[in-house]
């Protein structure tokens, strides 16, 4: 964690290495420079204005919108009927070029296992196909609940993959055009039984492509449902850090409570 201070005030930012093999772990320079770099953009942050504008989510913070998702299709979540979720099986929830499986026998990857938390053999399995929800998150015990049968997803799921085409950042910052690109979200306000959605946030004000200046104290809004569906594009800027591998995202509206 680093801090900076100028006239306007005080930010921190950070940045992180993390890998299977410590041979690709980064280098500690570059990811100082990094977190330098981070925390030096974010001086003169002020207020975005409030209104409905597109946002697009940074690769760190779209792996947790699928494990908002994910926390949907989750078994335990099901069969007590408190998922956004219940009874969506085969139904569209994506566009239709969206894809997500996971890959539990990756070589090398973070949540690599051939065995989920009960003993059951693991395999591929595609939660998302074609914009539809393909499968549940099945254990032994919720799939019984829920008259099923077991995925292999006891402990959750493992090494999270998306199958859809990627776009550079610049190219989804040009298809915004004028809205907030997310870097950083506060709080703890998703409901997943709802889908309701609402987070503080920070970032970057975009005007034409192009980012103006940073944003901050503004809070984002709306439905899991919603925003899913709105899913406009992925960035290849992935994340890779972690057990979900995914780019930014960029959703074509959401609310925006600032000045």
């Amino acid at each position: 964690m680093l801090i900076a201070q100028d006239a306007s005030g005080m930010q921190r930012d950070y940045d992180y290495t993390s890998a299977r093999d410590p041979k690709a772990l980064r280098d500690p320079a570059e990811v100082g420079r990094e977190a330098a770099v981070r925390t030096l953009r974010r001086l003169g942050a002020k207020r975005p204005p409030t209104g409905t504008f597109p946002v697009l989510f940074d690769p760190s913070l779209a792996s947790g919108l699928i494990g908002h998702l994910l926390g949907g299709l989750a078994g335990g979540a099901l069969y007590r009927q408190a998922s956004f979720l219940c009874d969506r099986l085969g139904t569209p929830l994506f566009p239709d070029w969206f894809s997500l499986e996971e890959r539990p026998m990756e070589v090398g990857a973070t949540a690599s296992s051939p065995f989920d938390g009960e003993g059951v053999q693991t395999r591929n399995n595609r939660f998302i196909d074609q914009g539809r929800i393909a499968s549940y998150m099945l254990s032994s015990y919720s799939a019984r609940r829920l008259g099923m049968q077991t995925t292999g997803n006891a402990g959750g799921a493992r090494n999270v993959r998306l199958a859809t085409p990627l776009q550079s950042r610049e190219s989804l910052l040009q298809e915004m055009g004028r809205g907030i690109w997310v870097t950083e979200l506060m709080g703890q306000g998703v409901n997943g039984v709802t889908g309701d959605y609402s987070r503080g946030a920070a970032g970057f004000w975009v005007e034409n492509g192009k980012v103006q200046y940073p944003v901050e104290e503004f809070t984002i809004a709306g439905k899991l449902e919603r925003m899913f569906a709105g899913l406009v594009g992925i960035g290849d800027d992935t994340d890779t850090r972690g057990s979900v591998h995914t780019g930014s995202w960029l959703i074509d509206a959401m609310t925006v409570a600032g000045d």
